[in-house]
């Protein structure tokens, strides 16, 4: 049994460092707008508050007519984005910030991935709203856990990979997690055992294969993301894989696979016939 830190690695990428944004709330943003003149006529006459929502308040109704008469697959990920947006921001203009959003984080999953302090840093988006948006995020990947409850996980494999990516896709830096089964391979625990940098997390086979124990597991799937996005396993992730595996035979425990996570795919080593 390995007594050391095996690491899993991602040659490319290069570590970055996250700084923590100073970033206004967004209802505190969008009050200091200016305002344009109004033009001499009846709709100077109207209460500011309700001269200030009239440019949008129309497409609001629009596209909660679209959504309910058409469903998600006549929007497009920024006006879905929108639509949960009007309940965050009731007040204001909601489109330019989703448009942001989908810009710098490329899809709704990646909005949804990201830290907080990396959405704190799209303009008009303050902590109020960066936390409903992780608050959401943490539903979703509550409700897919949740169908792995109960059923023979190798039986549901894309539901584990469905949820597996979820979780893990868009994390800025790399975790190594555990799913730890019983012996008729149903999900016990579903655990992150580290967490690392862009392109490493260590990971001590001998922590792993005691947490087993303690859980009374008779079989795991390793799994652990690559922030790069390119799922294609590296010798460390190789060789520290074999090193679990040789440990956890010992003790009659069953590495069913490794899968590595990307972006927008993922590789499984058995698959490969890695191991």
């Amino acid at each position: 049994m390995a007594k050391g830190p095996v690491s899993t690695s991602s040659d490319d990428e290069l570590p970055f460092e996250t700084q923590e944004p100073i970033a206004a709330d967004e209802r505190s943003f969008f009050g200091g707008q200016p305002q344009k003149p109004s033009a001499p006529n009846a709709r100077a006459a109207l209460p500011a508050s309700l001269a200030g929502q009239e440019h949008y308040h129309g497409h609001r109704e629009r596209l909660r007519d679209r959504f309910r008469e058409q469903g998600d697959a006549a929007l497009a990920d920024y006006e879905i984005l929108e639509l949960l947006l009007f309940r965050l921001i009731p007040r204001r203009d909601t489109k330019p910030i989703a448009k942001a959003l989908i810009e710098r984080f490329g899809s709704l999953a990646g909005v949804f991935g990201a830290p907080q302090a990396l959405l704190m840093e799209v303009k008009g988006v303050g902590e109020a709203v960066a936390l409903d948006l992780k608050l959401i995020s943490t539903v979703a990947h509550r409700t897919l856990k949740s169908e792995l409850r109960s059923k023979q996980v190798l039986s549901s494999w894309s539901s584990v990979i469905q949820y597996c990516h979820a979780a893990m896709a868009h994390e800025t830096r790399e975790q190594f997690r555990i799913l730890f089964l019983d012996k008729r391979n149903v999900l016990i625990a579903d655990e992150v055992q580290g967490r690392g940098t862009v392109d490493h997390t260590p990971v001590y086979p001998r922590e792993v294969v005691k947490r087993a124990l303690e859980l009374s597991a008779t079989a795991m799937i390793l799994v652990h993301n690559h922030p790069s996005g390119d799922p294609t396993p590296s010798r460390a992730d190789i060789d520290m894989t074999k090193v679990i595996i040789d440990a956890a035979k010992a003790l009659d425990i069953t590495v069913h696979d490794h899968v590595i996570i990307g972006r927008d795919g993922h590789v499984s080593l058995k698959g490969l016939k890695l191991i």
